[in-house]
């Protein structure tokens, strides 16, 4: 009797897939997709157009023939390669700083809870999180100015400061689902705090580790009115600001913008292609714990 009762009551998988599906949400991502998939196509269709393809009044038809000559273009007009490699320093040290210092700063507040200034350094970089970048442009490019700092590592070191408190909010999340036995028996087989972190804790924290590196690498490769303040030289300016300097000048060159706008784009999406897994991962994670 209980068999067929659950059999009766069990719901049936048509019923279960008609339960779980949301249509109004999936109009709605699907729309979000849509809206941003578009200018993808734009941006990919219009890169691979010649000159005279590009001004004809058609940017969401498809390229016949592909050209490359936008990016050849590009690739001389924006100074690509130098640009690049700016772009790739500030954004290197901003993510191995990012997730060094945040991890370290989170394992330090987490383990030592109980102590009001360890407690209130957190509640502090809570509140410090409220203050973006543009609220404290004008003193920001006057220190570094003063301290030899207004070039490509001064931006670094600033993503870095303006990134720890949701670094660390992200961490010390993350960490409190870590069981403290394991420190415990480190620490009782002679391993120092240093080692318990470098060898037991820093591991385990992996997956919030890449959720923050690609939230670093986005946020520092994309970012235009930092660099654009703080570094001095012309010469030594990111891709983003590059980029708006030549479309300043070169706006009628349409296939050479997005032919750069695409150089631009390729590393940021390549990025989070081969780390989506690890961001999703670390995220649910540090939601649950």
């Amino acid at each position: 009797m209980s068999t067929l009762q659950q059999r009766l009551t069990r719901p049936s998988r048509a019923r279960i897939g008609r339960e779980k599906t949301n249509w109004p949400a999936t109009a709605i991502l699907a729309a979000c997709a849509f809206s941003v998939l578009m200018p993808l196509f734009v941006t990919v269709s219009m890169a691979f157009k010649s000159a005279g393809q590009a001004v004809d009044g058609k940017a969401f038809s498809w390229p016949d023939p592909f050209s490359v000559e936008g990016f050849t273009a590009a690739w001389e007009l924006v100074n690509f390669p130098r640009a690049f490699t700016i772009s790739l320093f500030i954004t290197l040290i901003s993510v191995c700083g990012g997730v060094l210092v945040a991890s370290m700063a989170s394992y330090a507040i987490h383990r030592n809870w109980n102590r009001k200034f360890y407690r209130y350094s957190f509640y502090y970089l809570l509140g410090a999180m409220f203050l973006p970048f543009p609220v404290l442009a004008l003193s920001q490019v006057k220190l570094t100015g003063l301290a030899g700092l207004d070039n490509p590592f001064g931006v670094a070191i600033l993503h870095v400061m303006f990134g720890l408190s949701f670094n660390v909010l992200l961490f010390t999340a993350f960490m409190r689902g870590l069981p403290a036995e394991l420190e415990e028996s480190a620490r009782m087989d002679g391993a120092s705090t240093w080692t318990a972190f470098w060898r037991i804790i820093f591991p385990l924290i992996a997956p919030m580790s890449a959720t923050v590196a690609i939230f670093a690498f986005l946020g520092s490769w994309n970012d235009f009115m930092m660099p654009s303040l703080i570094i001095a030289e012309q010469a030594n300016q990111t891709l983003p600001v590059v980029q708006q300097l030549f479309q300043t000048q070169f706006s009628n060159n349409y296939h050479v913008s997005f032919a750069s706008y695409l150089l631009a784009m390729a590393p940021s999406i390549i990025a989070y292609l081969f780390t989506q897994r690890w961001v999703m991962s670390g995220l649910t994670q540090g939601a649950i714990k």
